[in-house]
């Protein structure tokens, strides 16, 4: 009996074993950095694009500004990549043109789309010159059910310049302090494809300086808005 008993234990531990190695890549899919849109293509997944600042192409990818300090690019990544989110980011290279890069990232979206990932379960996050690009990308693809969040993007300039129409589900957030952007709301009054939209105004009191850390005041408001909370 004893024998038996034994023989059984061994064949369940063997049994999971084998379910274990059949089964390894359910929860380090979901969760991983990626410079461009994975091979494979888990269309169960939640998608996360991250558009970093300027700096960054000018100082590489950990730089410092004397007035707001270290930009943690590579923190802000792994904090949405342990939320659950297939991070797909790339440091940008120098001048890189924003109207230019929107482009190359429709076709990366696209890609996505097509093979079969809902449009819901795809964010855009753009910080400053990153929210341009996804402001930019937001107009090109105009699809209502895509998640987009606009970081201390909006400025009067931008309006003016450029052929900006918000479509899809659009967070944008500035914090109170900051002297180089403020409110969408101008860009929300002449957008044409908006679904849900909210805006957030911070009281960190660091002005354009939020977005160079991932601080919970920003990013639990970017994580429940592209799982479709409010």
């Amino acid at each position: 009996m004893k024998i038996k008993n034994k023989l059984t234990i061994f064949k369940l531990v063997i049994a999971v074993i084998v379910l274990l190695i059949m089964v390894p890549g359910g929860t380090a899919d979901a969760q991983a950095i990626y410079k461009d849109v994975p091979g494979k293509i888990d269309t169960k997944a939640r998608y996360l694009f991250y558009l970093h600042g300027r700096i960054i192409e000018i100082k590489g990818i950990r730089p410092t500004s004397e007035r707001y300090g270290v930009y943690e690019y590579e923190k802000i990544l792994e904090t949405f990549k342990d939320k659950g989110f297939i991070v797909i980011s790339e440091a940008r290279g120098r001048n890189t043109s924003a109207i230019r890069y929107a482009r190359k990232m429709v076709s990366q979206v696209n890609s996505l789309l097509q093979a079969g990932v809902p449009p819901a379960s795809i964010t855009v996050v753009g910080a400053s010159k990153g929210a341009l690009i996804a402001m930019l990308l937001s107009s090109m693809l105009q699809n209502k059910d895509m998640n987009f969040v606009f970081i201390s993007g909006c400025t009067h300039q931008i309006l003016q310049k450029y052929d900006v129409d918000f479509w899809g589900n659009v967070l944008t957030i500035y914090d109170e302090k900051d002297e180089s952007v403020g409110t969408c709301q101008k860009f929300f009054e002449v957008s044409t494809g908006l679904n849900r939209y909210k805006e957030i105004k911070l009281t960190v009191g660091t002005g354009h300086g939020i977005l160079y850390r991932p601080i919970k005041e920003w990013v639990d408001p970017v994580v429940k808005w592209a799982k479709g909370q409010r």
